[in-house]
């Protein structure tokens, strides 16, 4: 069945025959990303502003005045899209900036937020999670939640959300391993039956806090066959933006004031929202020190200097180092059905190669310690699971002799002419490739380090930087020797789903087939059930004994190594047009651009206003 509102027929950009988007060749296209934007040049709905936006509005004395014009009420943003978008479908492999999963909620929305900070949950399109009992969560919807179209939203169409992903593969189906039955008490309100074996409260919670409501009278006209093709182009959501437009440079979207949530958040400053597609990083810390991009969730290099040095209204949520929250582990990902990637002993060998010291300092501009060998955050909310006595004991930190010792002492393997060892059955330890998406420059160049350590020990890596969607589809579908990539960060089910996402097979497809977790298909007999166990702890003490459990079974095969400690996301912004944005001194919203971290949109200012 053919949408009129989702036409999949629609090409998604370019190409022809011309896209039927509204926001196609007719109009004028986005201006280039290459400093040619003006705050006068601008297209769009209303105010909305494209492009980035110039800046250096001011009085005589240098304070700001704000941008002049409709860019100065746009907010402009970057880090989150790289590569041109081609469908905004969430419940698709691979949906782009604002729909993909635990991105900002402003077009599609959760039923309540999660914040980063304590682990608390704030109302969204419900006004809280009720645990009535053990197994029975209950969601009441606050008054007035309506789509953008006008049509009511209901506790039907949170029914119909959750119920889709039974049949369908989706990023959020596996909660269903966990939930026995979502159900409409009456029509604003959600009951939740949690299963009894296996028992995973967690799951459901995260799940409450991250799954984007449906209109079910739009989706439910597509097959289950079909819905997860639909490229979404015009998305119909309840959040307080709408699509305006998007071509391979942007995404931008203009305000919804017939927003439901005016009364219960208010309304956001900004008429329209833009996000830059830059080619790296260092695209977009020009743009964030210039003003031209208001805030950013991309890697900056010394971001200390934008402000110290060059006296720039740029700030972090902490003051000084290491500006960031730590909250997420990016990881060295190993396929195993590779030979020689297949030994335990050689993933060994390569996670005590690896300069995870030089990572911290250059790769992450010293934002994070060394990474240690276990899957869970040392400091904050996940700190209380960490095992440093396992660590110590079972772990590994850089160190080339043990590495070597373990190739020649351990795995009897010899060097070739080239320098890289061979396994006595003949595996050359080489020819690896290790990918991660182009312009990561933070993770590009962890993996430079990664790469220039293997071969120092005698493993040959050779780097690969695709495009994030190719490099995106290349990983879930296991074709891949090695890769770089973030498993699930701090949330309300973490450490547990990052456990989850590494070493469960349970759901996981096989290799060629599309996993939203797993990627290299691990599996060992002992995990399922405790994680399992981790999941129903009634008391702190026994989820500790599984996670370090899970923790000792992960140091022994090593499917993943931990190269850094990562914000959740960065967060960094420029006071030039916008002010008002929480830190660690006015910590009135998470540093968040997902869950809780939506709050801070409703709250900022426009300069001067």
């Amino acid at each position: 069945m053919t949408n009129p509102e989702i036409d999949p027929a629609a090409p998604a950009f370019g190409g022809s025959p011309a896209p039927a988007q509204p926001w196609g060749t007719s109009r004028r296209r986005f201006l280039s990303l290459s400093g040619l934007a003006v705050g006068g040049a601008l297209v769009g709905v209303g105010a909305t502003g494209c492009g980035t936006a110039q800046t250096g509005n001011s009085t005589g004395d240098g304070a700001a005045q704000g941008r002049p014009g409709a860019s100065g009420d746009t907010f402009f943003v970057a880090g989150f899209q790289w590569g041109p978008p081609t469908n905004f479908n969430p419940v698709g492999a691979t949906p782009q900036w604002p729909t993909a999963g635990r991105q900002s909620q402003l077009i599609y929305e959760s039923l309540v937020r999660f914040n980063l900070i304590d682990g608390s949950f704030s109302p969204g399109l419900g006004k809280e999670i009720q645990q009535t009992d053990d197994t029975t969560l209950t969601v009441p919807l606050q008054e007035g939640t309506k789509f953008s179209d006008g049509s009511e939203l209901t506790a039907d169409d949170v029914v119909y959300t959750f119920e889709l992903a039974k049949d369908v593969s989706t990023s959020y189906s596996s909660v269903w391993t966990y939930l026995d039955s979502v159900t409409a008490s009456d029509p604003r309100t959600v009951v939740f039956k949690v299963k009894t074996d296996p028992y995973n409260p967690g799951s459901v919670k995260d799940a409450i806090a991250n799954v984007y409501i449906l209109p079910k009278a739009i989706w439910s006209k597509f097959s289950n066959d079909s819905i997860t093709a639909e490229t979404n182009l015009q998305p119909i959501g309840s959040g307080p933006y709408l699509m305006d437009k998007a071509d391979q440079t942007q995404v931008a979207l203009k305000r919804n004031d017939d927003y439901w949530g005016k009364e219960v958040y208010g309304t956001p400053a900004p008429l329209a929202i833009v996000h830059p597609i830059f080619k790296s990083n260092n695209d977009g810390d020009l743009k964030l020190a210039s003003g031209e991009i208001d805030a950013s969730q991309q890697f900056t290099a010394q971001i200390w200097k934008m402000w110290e040095d060059q006296k720039k209204p740029v700030k972090t949520w902490l003051k000084d180092k290491p500006y960031y929250l730590p909250g997420n582990l990016p990881l060295l990902i190993m396929n195993l059905e590779r030979k020689g990637l297949d030994n335990p002993k050689v993933r060994q060998a390569i996670a005590y190669a690896i300069d995870y010291p030089n990572i911290a300092a250059t790769a992450m501009s010293s934002y994070s310690d060394p990474a240690k060998a276990s899957l869970i955050v040392p400091v904050g909310y996940e700190s209380k699971y960490f095992d440093q006595a396992g660590v110590d004991s079972e772990g590994w930190s850089f160190n080339k002799e043990k590495a070597v010792e373990i190739l020649e002492g351990e795995l009897n393997c010899t060097k070739g002419s080239d320098g890289i060892y061979s396994l006595p059955d003949g595996t050359k330890l080489g020819g690896w490739e290790l990918i991660t998406p182009t312009g990561w420059t933070d993770w590009n160049t962890a993996c430079e380090i990664v790469a220039k350590s293997a071969k120092a020990v005698g493993i040959g890596i050779e780097t690969k930087f695709p495009q994030a969607p190719t490099m995106q589809k290349a990983m879930q579908n296991a074709d891949f020797d090695l890769c770089m990539y973030s498993y699930t960060g701090v949330t309300a089910a973490s450490p547990w789903v990052r456990f989850r996402d590494a070493m469960d097979d349970r759901g996981v497809p096989e290799a060629g087939k599309t996993a939203f977790f797993n990627y290299n298909r691990f599996s060992h007999p002992d995990v399922p059930g405790l994680l399992d166990a981790a999941a129903g702890a009634k008391t702190d003490e026994e989820a500790v004994a599984a996670y370090t459990a899970l923790d000792k079974i992960y140091r022994e095969q090593i499917p993943v190594v931990p190269l850094m400690y990562r914000p959740l996301e960065f967060y960094e912004v420029n006071e030039t047009n916008w002010t008002g944005f929480p830190t660690e001194d006015d910590p009135y919203a998470p540093p968040m651009w997902q869950g809780a971290g939506i709050n801070w949109l409703f709250k900022i200012k426009k300069v001067g206003s």
